[in-house]
């Protein structure tokens, strides 16, 4: 019988988990919640760790659970069930490979550590909408704010969001008012110990079996995931085993709450073994989108490589005006071909050539989400690279931002030089996402495009972009909206994101050579 023990993530307990809980039981499974451990109340049996809440404690609690008979297998673990835990930590009772360890966001944490030290009693581990982790990770990385984080280590306890702050904690999408309260009201202030302490690992449990539960509106997809191991990033390739699958939801962060039921169906199908797998073992290797080739039929104009930065020139003579494509991110340092040789900016350049004027393609740093200051420099080191020139009509610029170069946008919108003529976006993220970490601090395109003044702006929006990216997108419009800007939107209904390596239709070529048109209109070819 499968024993599913559930390590839930901040500020959350078993309670968020009683209807999942209720169908893996329904389903005649076994299924215990192990809690955060709390200040001055310790580990029960384990002795020196009373008061000491560190992640070492939560670990403690969650190796305890797996050593527990399980029998009840009925509700939660932590410092409310301790006198049911049986805690014997270091026997590794039992030899049968029966728990399947699940953890959520920062829960994943504790769950990967005693997973490290049980391993022998472990069938498989759950990620549920939570970050990959490793030897030395950190779980100050799923605080957000950097305010929070850097005043962290003076305070006992981690503070419960209000009720109009879970957005900057994990996508709401799916969580109605009544899901909002309730999580408000049974939230706890999570001990700050937990987050920072670096988790300790051996290996013992690096090739388990494992499952992510990702969670498609906090921007987490499997066309996502399998992207980012096409990438070539060595941190991710483990993600392409046989032995590891996936699962997406169509919801937020918390899909205990908003989707229960499929939630418990993914976690059963994980134990039996289901789940997409990206192993070239199981189904054919698959073109990643962003390496397709582009959808329209463009001369093969080769590029001039200037360091960073290659250049496609038209055959129209004296100076030229230029379109700058800026590649979004992030993307592993290193990696080959690197984006400014992807076929969709190499098109969109390509074409733009085509029609007398200069595409433009380069590589920048954003290679973290920390990286938007160093890549906003590698790009506006490019632009005037491109400017001086002396076939490039200084005087007549565009750029062209896709997917997360858009917090990029704010520089330009902010204080538009008179040499920009058009400021273009495709699916852009414009604002960062709650599970980047980052705080609000950061200044956001919607803060600034009132500055933006006369620029004309375009932004091609994809009709089935998840919610988190889309929100960011509708605040944006909103603003340009109130400050009169010079802003057209062109939607491309039954589009995704990075829709031209993915959708290939009539209406995806038409938004492409309508959006060039539009672009090119304005840096004036006569």
């Amino acid at each position: 019988m499968t024993r599913f023990i559930v390590v839930p993530g901040l500020f959350t307990g078993a309670q968020v988990w009683q209807e999942t809980v209720e169908r893996l039981l329904a389903a005649g499974a076994k299924a215990d919640v192990v809690e955060v451990p709390r200040p001055h109340e310790g580990v029960e049996g384990l002795e020196g760790l009373e008061g000491a809440v560190d992640l070492e404690a939560h670990i403690a609690q969650v190796v305890a659970a797996i050593d527990a008979d399980g029998s009840r297998g009925t509700g939660a673990r932590g410092e409310r069930g301790a006198e049911d835990t049986g805690a014997r930590a270091g026997d590794g009772t039992g030899s049968a490979r029966d728990v399947v360890l699940v953890g959520h966001d920062y829960g994943v944490l504790p769950a990967v550590g005693a997973a490290d030290r049980r391993a022998d009693r472990v069938a498989r581990i759950v990620y549920v909408d939570a970050p990959l982790v490793q030897d030395g990770s950190v779980g100050l990385a799923t605080v957000p704010d950097p305010a929070l984080r850097e005043h962290l280590a003076d305070e006992e306890l981690l503070a419960v969001p209000g009720r109009a702050e879970w957005a900057r904690w994990g996508s709401t999408a799916g969580l109605s008012d009544a899901h909002l309260d309730r999580l408000t009201a049974l939230a706890a202030p999570h001990p700050t110990g937990t987050l920072l302490q670096p988790l300790r690992l051996t290996g013992a449990a690096a090739d388990l079996p494992t499952t992510g539960v990702l969670c498609a509106e906090s921007g987490a997809t499997i066309e996502t995931v399998r992207m980012l191991v096409g990438f070539g990033d060595p941190a991710l390739r483990a993600l392409a085993r046989p032995e590891v699958t996936f699962f997406e939801l169509p919801t937020g962060h918390w899909p205990m709450l908003s989707r229960p039921a499929e939630l418990a169906e993914a976690l059963l199908a994980a134990a039996a073994g289901e789940g997409v797998s990206l192993s070239a073992d199981d189904e054919p290797a698959e073109t990643p989108g962003y390496l397709r080739p582009f959808l329209l039929d463009v001369p093969e104009i080769a590029p001039e490589h200037h360091g960073n930065v290659d250049l496609f020139l038209p055959a129209a003579t004296g100076p030229r005006p230029a379109v700058v494509f800026v590649h979004g991110g992030p993307v592993p340092a290193g990696m080959r071909p690197s984006p400014r040789e992807w076929p969709t900016f190499v098109g969109y350049a390509r074409y733009a050539a085509a029609q007398g004027a200069v595409g433009v393609t380069l590589d920048h740093r954003l290679h973290d989400v920390a990286d938007y200051p160093v890549a906003s420099a590698d790009l506006a080191a490019a632009v005037e690279q491109v400017r001086a020139d002396p076939r490039v009509d200084a005087s007549r610029i565009a750029l062209w931002f896709f997917s997360g170069s858009g917090p990029m946008t704010a520089d330009w919108l902010s204080a538009p030089p008179p040499w920009l003529r058009c400021l273009a976006a495709n699916y852009p993220i414009m604002a960062p996402l709650a599970s980047w970490g980052l705080g609000p601090g950061q200044v956001r395109p919607a803060d600034v495009v009132a500055r933006a003044g006369q620029l004309p702006l375009l932004l091609v929006r994809a009709g089935l972009e998840t919610s988190a990216i889309a929100a960011t997108v509708t605040e944006f419009v909103a603003a340009a909206r109130a400050a009169d800007a010079r802003l057209e939107v062109i939607d491309v209904p039954n589009g995704h994101h990075s829709f031209e390596g993915i959708d290939r239709t009539d209406e995806s070529r038409a938004v492409v050579r309508d959006s060039v048109r539009r672009v090119l209109d304005r840096l004036d070819l006569t």
